[in-house]
């Protein structure tokens, strides 16, 4: 037997994987289609670092397990290549971006390939490509014929340094989040989709799709759908609204809290004793993004306006009215009625200024330290005039409609979401397809115009009166209206890095048509992604985009189902050795290249899947990867135990127990568990030292998804030919084989015993306990007594403590 020489291994299959073109799929298959996606990368001058392949790893899994199953798998990769990072970068470095792009891609590429993951390369797309992003600004055009993208004149963040706007979540502390320099806000005129337009749809919709439940908090929270009543308080003279989810509990309404952006400031100036402290404190929080002002755990901060007072529309009471910046402009109405007893940032602001806090929803605990906000059949109204001894529901219900009648208050559905600010003050982005004419208008460009080609530039330097760098470009700007002949201007803000991945999906379907984005029977047949995996800092923002323009996409009948992804999953983050985050100033980043070159790209991938939880973050080791090697070096050794006759009846038993936990796990991104059951099972063969060749292919086939170069190699060993282990047939399983061993196991209640069970080794802790708590004499015992502890030893004993 030939020692394990992965170097050599790895080369010789990787080439022909390539020379094959093993992992293309096809558009024009009778197989059943399979199509599981990973978030492309951004092609960074660093590389991959070892958080990427976490993800591409394990979907690799999922792709190579479905083409042994039998489907046509289309298992793709691109780049999302648009983008600030590479602009500095270019301006920094006097190099093109487009050169500075094909470097990274080449580097990223070069190593992935190194990885063995089973990508379909005829199918990479570039967002920076002008075939690709020809199909993004044709997109654009649809949503500006059906209305869905306008230009308005709004304040934005504006970095001082890199002279672009910014968006809220791009700014920390009244610093830009990139290079630290100041932000300040400025009036400008910029492009927006109308993706407020989906609320509604972009909520509802998730009930018909397969996504892990704190991506659909995430969806649901960023768009921030409430129901309820928008109420005019009296105020100087005029009206001043609020909106409110809790119109029962206006009785407890004990002042009121304005936005510092609220126009109601200036236009009662002359009556206001402190405007010029109001005007500082809307300054200061202008250095903040809309996530700071409305984060719960943040101390509160505001002003009271002097001189003027609100009246509690039911209390008629006057009450005091503060500015504040946890009140955002841009959400309901930009002021609150301030309920302290039961809204947890109202009791907080309440506390710091003295502030009444009057309880008119009965909740058994004191408000004056702790808000109630328990909303139940349970809790009931008091201090709430005729109101009190309703419950809540019947509450808002009551007062709503009375307020209503007095014409004071409306029925009202809110959002957080926003429209989606669509333009960018930079050189490195897709042209907006658009010219301006003083007679027509916009004019978006035909077709047949498209793409329109981001032009050569000698200087990508952004200007410093916040126009692109476009807007320089006399030749390139200055060009006649498609409608009239007068003189006319481009647009010169080019799109979001945003836009580009919005669709990248659709586009691996069909990537080399020029008549459309994708066609009819390629849409048809792949329908939508089967299984998206990426990380969860994009499953708001991305997630949300790019379901957006899949909508709108169906609506206009361009694509054939509602929603692009049935399944979204996320990975956790792989830490650094010493459990932070990598970056490079920690100086605790790992490079797969250098892991790879060591130990080969067989042991890197069944190590970051053997790392831990794939949903949770997990640290790096350099000492324990070993263990991953050496699990591959035992599977090679495995070749001198073969035999021609049976495996033993306990190895059999073992392998169909293996095969069906195997499958499971793979398609349950468990793939650490798996592994762990697969290096038990070589424990087992080690043990009685033989097995039959058929059982031992069986195992390569297991393990081939994690660890293809080596199983490859040992495929063509063991069948002493040229066949593939990639054109072979997922294993099945014999039920009657799997099915585990049962056994009795005694139940004690304070160390005595007084039942035994029968359980499995498939059986979990929770369920044996659970079955255990059943059992007549055990519920008998332990009933009206309360549960210190509960202990379970497997295939041992189980143990209650009550007292």
């Amino acid at each position: 037997m030939d020692k394990y020489n992965f170097k050599k291994i790895e080369k010789k299959w990787q080439q022909i994987w390539d020379e094959n073109h093993t992992f293309e799929c096809s558009n024009d298959s009778d197989k059943e289609k399979y199509f599981p996606l990973v978030e492309f990368p951004y092609p960074s001058g660093q590389g991959l670092h070892v958080g990427h392949p976490r993800s591409y790893t394990a979907l690799d899994i999922v792709a190579r397990k479905k083409r042994l199953e039998g489907y046509n798998v289309l298992y793709p990769i691109g780049w999302d290549a648009f983008g600030l990072p590479t602009e500095n970068y270019a301006i920094k470095n006097k190099i093109h971006p487009k050169i500075v792009t094909e470097k990274n891609v080449a580097n990223f590429k070069r190593q992935l390939k190194a990885l063995g993951l089973s990508f379909d390369w005829s199918r990479e797309v570039n967002t920076t490509d002008p075939n690709y992003y020809k199909w993004t600004q044709w997109i654009f055009l649809k949503l500006y014929e059906k209305g869905l993208a306008y230009k308005k004149k709004m304040p934005i963040n504006w970095c001082t340094s890199c002279k672009i706007g910014l968006a809220n979540e791009e700014v920390v502390g009244g610093k830009c989040e990139r290079c630290g320099a100041d932000v300040i806000h400025v009036e400008k005129s910029q492009w927006m989709l109308k993706i407020t337009e989906y609320a509604d749809k972009l909520i509802d919709d998730l009930d018909e799709v397969d996504f892990i439940d704190r991506v659909k908090t995430q969806q649901k929270n960023w768009i921030g759908r409430s129901y309820g009543y928008e109420v005019d308080f009296d105020f100087v003279g005029g009206k001043l609204k609020v909106f409110t989810t809790r119109v029962d509990t206006i009785f407890g309404a004990t002042y009121m809290v304005v936005s510092p952006e609220h126009p109601i400031i200036d236009q009662i100036k002359d009556q206001i004793q402190n405007y010029d402290e109001l005007q500082a404190y809307k300054q200061e929080a202008a250095k903040k993004s809309d996530f700071e002002r409305s984060e719960m755990a943040k101390t509160k901060s505001g002003v009271q306006i002097k001189g003027v007072s609100a009246i509690n529309p039911l209390t008629k009471k006057e009450i005091p009215v503060f500015v504040s910046d946890y009140v955002l402009m841009t959400y309901g109405t930009g002021a609150v009625m301030g309920v302290p007893a039961h809204d947890e940032r109202d009791h907080d602001f309440a506390v710091m200024f003295n502030l009444p806090i009057i309880e008119v929803v009965k909740g058994g605990q004191d408000v004056q330290k702790e808000a109630y906000i328990d909303k139940s059949d349970k809790s009931i109204l008091v201090n709430s005039g005729e109101y009190s001894g309703l419950t809540v529901k019947e509450g808002i219900e009551k007062i709503g409609e009375y307020l209503t009648g007095l014409g004071v208050a409306t029925k009202k559905t809110n959002y957080k979401l926003r429209d989606w600010v669509f333009s960018r003050q930079r050189y490195w982005g897709e042209p907006i397809p658009i010219i301006h004419c003083d007679h027509c208008g916009y004019v978006p460009l035909k077709e047949e115009d498209l793409p329109l080609v981001l032009p050569e530039v000698e200087s990508y330097e952004p200007t410093d009166n916040g126009e692109s760098p476009l807007a320089l470009l006399d030749d390139w700007v200055n060009v006649t209206c498609p409608i009239c002949g007068a003189p006319a201007k481009r647009e010169t803000d080019t799109m979001p890095q945003w836009a580009g991945s919005s669709w990248y999906y659709l586009r691996y379907m069909d990537p080399h048509n020029n008549d459309a984005f994708a066609g009819k029977d390629a849409l048809d047949y792949w329908q939508n992604v089967d299984w998206y995996n990426g990380g969860m800092e994009h499953t708001t923002l991305h997630l949300l985009y790019s379901r957006f323009w899949h909508k709108f996409l169906y609506d206009i009948g361009q694509v054939p189902t509602k929603e692009p992804y049935k399944k979204r999953t996320s990975h956790g983050m792989i830490l650094g050795e010493d459990g932070q985050k990598m970056s490079k100033s920690r100086g605790n980043v790992v490079n797969p290249d250098e892991i790879v070159d060591e130990l080969g790209a067989d042991t890197f991938r069944a190590y970051e899947m053997f790392i831990g939880d794939f949903e949770k973050k997990a640290p790096w080791s350099s000492e324990n990867i070993k263990g991953s090697y050496r699990f591959i070096e035992r599977l090679w050794a495995i070749q001198e135990m073969i035999t021609d006759e049976e495996s033993e009846i306990n190895l059999v038993k073992s392998l169909h127990r293996l095969i069906k936990k195997v499958s499971y796990d793979y398609e349950n991104l468990k793939a650490n568990t798996a592994i762990a059951a697969m290096m038990a099972f070589i424990n087992e063969v080690y043990a009685v030292k033989k097995i039959n060749v058929e059982d031992y292919k069986k195992l390569l086939i297991l393990a081939n998804p994690v660890v293809p170069h080596v199983t490859e190699e040992l495929w063509q060993i063991v069948s002493k030919d040229d066949s593939m282990l990639n054109q072979a047939t997922w294993p099945n399983y014999d039920e009657n084989l799997a099915k585990q061993d049962e056994i009795e196991v005694p139940v004690q209640i304070n160390g005595k015993v007084k039942a035994k069970i029968t359980v499995s080794e498939e059986q979990g802790q929770d369920e044996v306990m659970e079955n255990a708590l059943a059992l007549d004499i055990v519920a008998n015992a332990v009933s009206g007594k309360t549960i210190v502890k509960k202990i379970y030893v497997p295939k041992k004993i189980i143990n209650i403590v009550v007292k």
